[in-house]
């Protein structure tokens, strides 16, 4: 009963900019689109928007952004039978809206993407996004503290160990250990030696909750005091910025697992063909050639990935693995945090 409720005093207040997905504006076609992002995911989307909406003067984008919180104001949306056509969304709540996604299967081109994004817009045999980005884990490296690259995790060990400041970072958070649970060859939910082995790596190697204090891993391996960093291209354009050591970007030794984010398309929109339409567009070499000249994505089509200045995310698709991650992904690392953490 409370959950109606909330939905009920919740949903009227979401949904005063748009009343629905898909409406008629004097003689224009009204999409609906709603997508997450910084300020400039937002300029560029905008831009985007007044571009597709030049080339097609009978359509008309609604755009709804939402910087916090996006999956439960989505969530609503579904709940009340009022979903945007086109939804950004990505690989980890995929499964959670499966069943009232647009099956994208015979989407023309496929080929253009990496197969390890495909899969990961997939779910149950069915591709229910178009990818825009793929992410991996790599490690951001101080050569002066680590000069050798490690190539496996015998290697990683003898690097880290030798290093004169902290040897590696070790987020608290699941998401940091699945390359090694990947690399054991481990279930996602259920690590046993890689669980063992990241602790061990946290105890004797990488700063302790209360040796970070204030601060953030990032900001410590700014201040060169962690010799491998272990995040994603979002950093990228921050430590090229910031950083006044010797660094640079290599593949974790192993197996990384791969996200990916994209457009899908909701089965209740009223314009199926024009919210493909957009889609194609979204999707299209010269729109995500467009996303990626920002440095804050790795595009998943594979003829943009040629334009990237740093080779080394390229690599890291090729070590990496979509994982399925099921309908309670979410609630089970939430538990897995708590327990383990």
């Amino acid at each position: 009963m409370l959950k109606k409720l909330l939905v009920l005093l919740v949903l009227p207040l979401l949904l005063i900019p748009f009343l629905c997905g898909c409406q008629k504006n004097s003689d224009k076609t009204v999409l609906t689109f709603s997508s997450w992002g910084s300020v400039t995911e937002t300029q560029i989307l905008e831009n985007v928007i007044k571009n597709y909406e030049n080339d097609n003067p009978n359509i008309k984008i609604n755009f709804l952004h939402v910087p916090q919180n996006y999956f439960q104001k989505v969530h609503l949306l579904f709940a009340s039978n009022q979903a945007p056509d086109v939804i950004f969304i990505n690989n980890l709540y995929l499964p959670v809206y499966a069943s009232k996604l647009l099956d994208l299967s015979d989407w023309q081109n496929l080929d253009d993407f990496y197969p390890e994004s495909i899969k990961a817009m997939s779910y149950e045999n069915k591709l229910l996004a178009i990818p825009r980005d793929v992410s991996t884990l790599v490690f951001y490296r101080n050569k002066t503290l680590i000069p050798q690259k490690p190539q496996n995790l015998e290697e990683l060990i003898n690097s880290i160990s030798k290093s004169k400041n902290f040897g590696i970072s070790c987020e608290r958070n699941v998401y940091y250990m699945l390359p090694y649970i990947l690399t054991f060859g481990e279930d996602i939910y259920n690590p046993q030696q890689s669980l063992e082995f990241y602790r061990s790596l946290e105890d004797k190697y990488a700063p302790k909750p209360s040796e970070i204090g204030s601060s953030t891993l990032a900001q410590m391996f700014l201040a060169g005091k962690i010799g491998l960093y272990l995040s994603g291209r979002w950093l990228y354009p921050k430590i090229k910025e910031s950083a006044n050591f010797d660094w640079d970007v290599i593949t974790f030794p192993g197996i990384v697992p791969l996200d990916a984010s994209g457009w899908a398309i909701s089965k209740e929109s009223h314009n199926i063909e024009e919210a493909k339409k957009f889609v194609a567009y979204l999707s299209s070499e010269d729109t995500i050639k467009y996303f990626t000249q920002t440095g804050l994505i790795v595009p998943a089509r594979i003829d943009v990935s040629k334009t990237i200045d740093n080779k080394v995310f390229l690599d890291a698709i090729k070590k990496s693995k979509a994982i399925n991650y099921g309908k309670d992904y979410r609630k089970k690392t939430d538990e897995m945090n708590k327990k383990l953490f």
